[in-house]
């Protein structure tokens, strides 16, 4: 569809809509670092990103449809993929240029910048079983999410070959899930003596839960974060992570943008892979006597 100029959002426009509560928007730094990372390549040509907040991914595809109609982007990113996601095929139909960002399971009708859950996950479980944890947690975000399905069923996997069956609980990225679910953790008959979680926020927030209980990390409780951030830096102790370059990724999406954009074939790309970094959050877990005959089974 051809629209005339002045109906765009500016020059040039790639639109991104976020379906989830406004309120994560000011405290989770992912979204902010990754829309950077977008606005660094588009600035070049002169191009902006159109945000939309919504609240239901219904909402979101009323969002694409109004703007195909009125024509007030080049393309859109879709963030977040979920089990049954219809959005690709919706943008099909309205014909909006998109690139697919994140973990997609199915064959790819639309490019696609992907993200590894399996490996960082391995790494993450392997440094815990190292230092000898058995009694394994994971605060998740919502499950209806691929990457949170991917990253849920590799953690099971790992942890079946290890003879060590965790507990999964599924958050959704708010500090308050992050507190709630910790301080349930460990009032369990058997807590946890690590715990992984999906995000920086809930973690830090985890830790927060942790010391109120008067359980000491990482003497007691070790605590591992997915994507690093000043949060987990200025955390005391300092979190350990799973260290992601989320402004890389965004640089990443922004080329395939273009490209679509400029009626080229899109290079195949991925997120650079995230790597663990150890802080002061991980350590031994303390010797007790079931703790002790687990880690010499």
């Amino acid at each position: 569809m051809s629209v005339p100029q002045s109906h765009r959002a500016g020059p040039g426009a790639v639109g991104l809509v976020l379906a989830r509560p406004a309120r994560l928007l000011g405290v989770e730094p992912f979204f902010m670092e990754f829309i950077a990372g977008i606005e660094e390549s588009l600035v070049e040509r002169d191009m902006s990103v159109l945000l939309h907040v919504v609240t239901t991914h219904e909402a979101e595809i009323a969002t694409y449809r109004r703007w195909a109609g009125r024509g007030l982007v080049d393309a859109v990113v879709v963030v977040n993929l979920a089990e049954g996601d219809q959005r690709p095929a919706v943008l099909r139909e309205l014909g909006l240029a998109a690139v697919l960002a994140g973990t997609w399971e199915d064959e790819p009708t639309v490019p696609t910048v992907r993200t590894d859950d399996a490996g960082p996950v391995r790494e993450a479980l392997s440094r815990l079983l190292e230092l000898g944890h058995r009694h394994i947690a994971r605060v998740t975000g919502p499950a209806a999410l691929l990457h949170t399905r991917s990253r849920t069923r590799v953690l099971r996997e790992g942890c079946a070959q290890a003879g060590v069956e965790p507990v999964v609980v599924e958050g959704d990225y708010s500090a308050d899930a992050g507190a709630r679910l910790t301080a349930e953790l460990l009032r369990r008959a058997q807590p946890p003596t690590a715990i992984l979680y999906d995000n920086d926020v809930m973690a830090v927030a985890g830790l927060g839960a942790a010391k109120e209980a008067g359980v000491e990390v990482p003497g007691e409780l070790s605590l591992i974060a997915w994507d690093d951030s000043t949060l987990c830096r200025l955390a005391t102790p300092a979190l350990s992570t799973m260290t992601v370059d989320v402004h890389g990724f965004g640089v990443a999406v922004a080329e395939s943008v273009l490209e679509c954009v400029d009626g080229r074939p899109v290079t195949p790309r991925s997120s650079p892979a995230a790597r663990f970094t150890p802080r002061g959050s991980t350590a031994p877990p303390a010797r007790s006597p079931g703790a002790a005959g687990a880690a010499g089974a």
